[in-house]
This record gives C-alpha cells, sequence and structure tokens, in this order.
C-alpha cells in the first residue's frame, strides 16, 4: 500500500502564494508586491549580464559553437543567453560566463 501524499492544492500561476499561506488580504498583497519587485530586478540583472555576453560574441563575431567552448558551457546553453531566457540561468554563472570574456563584472549596492 503506497502511503504517498497527493498534492490535491496549488496556486495558480497568478494566484498570491501569501494569501494561500494565510496572510491578512492586505499583507498578502504587499508581500506578493514586494516579491515580484524582487524578481524584477533579479531578471534584469540577468538580461544585463546576457547582453555583455552577447555585445563580446558579436565583436569578436564568433560562432555559437565558439562562444561555447570559450564561456565553458554548450552551444543551446549559448543560444539560451543569445535569447536571453532568464529563468535558466543563475546570476552567479551569468557572472563565470561574463569574467570568460575577459570583462571584469563590478557589483554596486545602493540603498
Amino acid at each position: 500500500m503506497s502511503t504517498k501524499k497527493i498534492i490535491t492544492h496549488r496556486t495558480p500561476a497568478d494566484g498570491n502564494i501569501f494569501a494561500d499561506l494565510g496572510f491578512a488580504p492586505e499583507e498578502a498583497q504587499r508581500l506578493l508586491a514586494e516579491a515580484d519587485m524582487a524578481l524584477d530586478k533579479k531578471r534584469a540583472l540577468k538580461q544585463t549580464l546576457m547582453t555583455e555576453i552577447v555585445y563580446w560574441i558579436d565583436a569578436h563575431n564568433l560562432k555559437q559553437a565558439e562562444a561555447a567552448e570559450i564561456l565553458g558551457i554548450t552551444r543551446p546553453r549559448v543560444s539560451d543567453v543569445v535569447n536571453q531566457k532568464t529563468p535558466k540561468f543563475t546570476v552567479d554563472s551569468l557572472v563565470d560566463m561574463v569574467l570568460r570574456t575577459g570583462k571584469r563584472v563590478q557589483l554596486l549596492v545602493q540603498s
């Protein structure tokens, strides 16, 4: 007999996980807005790093296979960078790739 628990509830993609966790409606909305803003900022950072990699590829007239070898990734991963598929990458992995291009990466934290 299987004791595997079956998940019967899932938050829809457009739902609010904070409301599902029992936060008051106003608090759930505020937390969701903060989480969305944080995700947008992280996505923008990833896009900036990806854009630098694409500029480097273009400036050196590299084919994706050549860029992949230098960046230490597969050719399909280069395609994902070129097509700005941000969910497929961590900031850390993109920083590593930018460093492999010979560029420096500097992070500035502002309050």
